[in-house]
């Protein structure tokens, strides 16, 4: 009853969030006029191009819904990423809202997030509904992952307490940390690694032009990712060979 009734909230929340959108404005990326310093094309914000991968969250996180509902409502193998997923998108159905008001509570709000996609993504079984349960919430920790650092790199500046230069490199040196104590710990588990690459890309295409500095700090982040995720499918690989 317990795993039934866990399925059905973590499909509310799911819901909930993928829904969000429909009854908010449109968003991509903080408006410069929210925080009391304007970030007006900020070095830390990626491209608008670079949050189209909403749709494919989306649609994965709905499929697996759908999967999980019909196939798996009594398989224990999904209680922990379902709590995550419950506790992660469940209020996060409120950011959108937060985002286009409140940027701390927002940037406070989003790090929850982010805490608790880790727990459904590290807690997602490797072998069992790969590519239904623990690919698509990989590739909702990773985003959330760049979205979160990139939220504290806009308050940072956005508030004075760094200029926007030094919170970008800020944001870009914590996201990098986290992302390779991630990846290390779910090393074949590339759609977390595949997704930094994209953020961070995307960063480097907003900056494209702009200053040098962060422009050579993405790529060396990008890079990062690249080898360890790189090193951590071949090994994966290996390993399922022998």
């Amino acid at each position: 009853m317990f795993i039934r009734t866990l399925h059905w909230l973590s499909a509310f929340a799911v819901a909930a969030f993928v829904i969000s959108p429909a009854v908010t404005a449109d968003f991509n990326g903080f408006p410069p006029d929210i925080f009391p310093i304007p970030q007006i094309d900020p070095p830390v914000q990626p491209a608008g191009y670079a949050f189209s991968i909403w749709g494919l969250i989306y649609i994965w996180l709905c499929a697996q819904i759908g999967y999980g509902l019909w196939s798996r409502r009594e398989s224990r193998l999904w209680v922990k990423p379902r709590i995550g997923l419950l506790l992660a998108l469940g209020p996060g159905a409120f950011w959108l809202a937060l985002a286009n008001s409140a940027p701390i509570a927002a940037t406070v709000l989003i790090f929850w997030m982010l805490i608790w996609s880790l727990y459904a993504f590290i807690n997602s079984p490797a072998d069992e509904d790969r590519w239904i349960l623990q690919a698509p919430i990989g590739v909702l920790a990773g985003w959330l992952s760049a979205a979160s650092f990139v939220s504290l790199g806009l308050v940072l500046a956005g508030f004075g307490i760094l200029s926007q230069v030094p919170a970008a490199l800020l944001a870009l040196g914590g996201l990098v940390l986290l992302g390779l104590y991630i990846q290390t710990r779910k090393p074949a588990a590339i759609e977390y690694g595949v997704t930094l690459i994209w953020a961070l890309t995307g960063v480097l295409v907003a900056n494209l032009g702009g200053d040098w500095v962060v422009q050579a700090a993405t790529v060396l982040a990008a890079l990062t990712i690249t080898l360890v995720a790189g090193r951590g499918l071949w090994t994966g690989q290996s390993g399922a060979r022998l």
